[in-house]
């Protein structure tokens, strides 16, 4: 197979989805496979098959992103395992930007003559807990403020509920995605009843049930750090939220206590009550109690 990969520094490890469709010994042998399930194709390690990946100090619109140029396409393949962001399209046409401007030279766009360009598609693969469609359509035209019936511009994703127990057809055509969603369904499993050694338990599960056999008997012990990477940084943008509405909550919280204060104070005001006892009362100052 006739493929590059360009060596990028991030800052954060990659996930075992980008590992095994991206960097892995057998990534290009997972993808093509993924991609002949989602076209219906059957290309072979012939074809020329490229990775592209964009350097995350310039750009981090996926978390776990896996992209090629393949087939006169750019395919843009998005792991997703939060809650669902109806923004993706957005996301993705900020990505396939950076992208283009990675592939193509720079002086092309001033070029007088039609210059091509691979056709991009973007494809979410979602395994988070919200209860999905096996298959739906998100648009870029839906967030318009003005809603036609032919946008000017238009970037569709296509979002795959790939948790097992949904039966999206795809998982039967790609053995590779199959087994990782098996193997995502695992690491959740053991997790619940044991979060000190789930992940172990879950990678010894595999293997006896054949499970992403090869792949993690040759990388069980860098699985392990992807995955223990992974929870740190879901855990983290979870911990971020929750104090994000704790400080939210807190100030309405802080809103509403003066605002009962003031209230109070007005309506002592009005009685009329001495500006000590309306003070000592609502805890004001004698300043803020002459403004009412």
């Amino acid at each position: 197979m006739k493929e590059a990969k360009e060596v990028v520094n991030r800052k954060y490890k990659d996930s075992v989805f980008v590992d095994l469709f991206s960097n892995d010994q057998s990534a290009s042998d997972n993808f093509l496979s993924l991609y002949n399930a989602l076209h219906g194709t059957n290309l072979d390690s012939s074809v020329p098959l490229k990775a592209l990946r964009l350097e995350q100090v310039m750009y981090m619109a996926f978390y776990n992103d896996v992209s090629y140029l393949v087939d006169n396409k750019i395919i843009v393949l998005a792991e997703h395992q939060s809650t669902m962001n109806e923004n993706m399209p957005l996301r993705c046409l900020e990505y396939v930007t950076r992208l283009y401007e990675q592939i193509q030279k720079p002086r092309v766009k001033y070029c007088r003559t039609l210059h091509k360009i691979p056709m991009p598609e973007f494809y979410v693969f979602y395994n988070g807990k919200e209860q999905l469609p096996a298959n739906q359509v998100l648009k870029l035209s839906d967030a318009f403020t003005v809603q036609t019936a032919t946008p000017n511009l238009e970037l569709i994703v296509q979002l795959m509920n790939i948790n097992y127990d949904k039966g999206n057809q795809v998982l039967q055509r790609c053995k590779a995605l199959q087994h990782y969603s098996l193997f995502v369904h695992e690491v959740r499993r053991h997790i619940a009843v044991d979060r000190k050694h789930g992940f172990e338990k879950a990678i010894r599960d595999c293997i006896q049930n054949n499970i992403l056999k090869e792949y993690l008997q040759r990388k069980a012990k860098e699985v392990m750090n992807m995955l223990i990477g992974e929870y740190d940084y879901n855990t983290d943008i979870a911990v971020q939220r929750e104090e994000s509405f704790d400080s939210g909550l807190a100030e309405g919280e802080a809103r509403g206590s003066r605002q009962a204060k003031l209230e109070t104070a007005r309506l002592m005001k009005a009685e009329p009550l001495a500006s000590d006892l309306i003070a000592k009362v609502t805890g004001l100052t004698k300043e803020e109690i002459e403004k009412l």
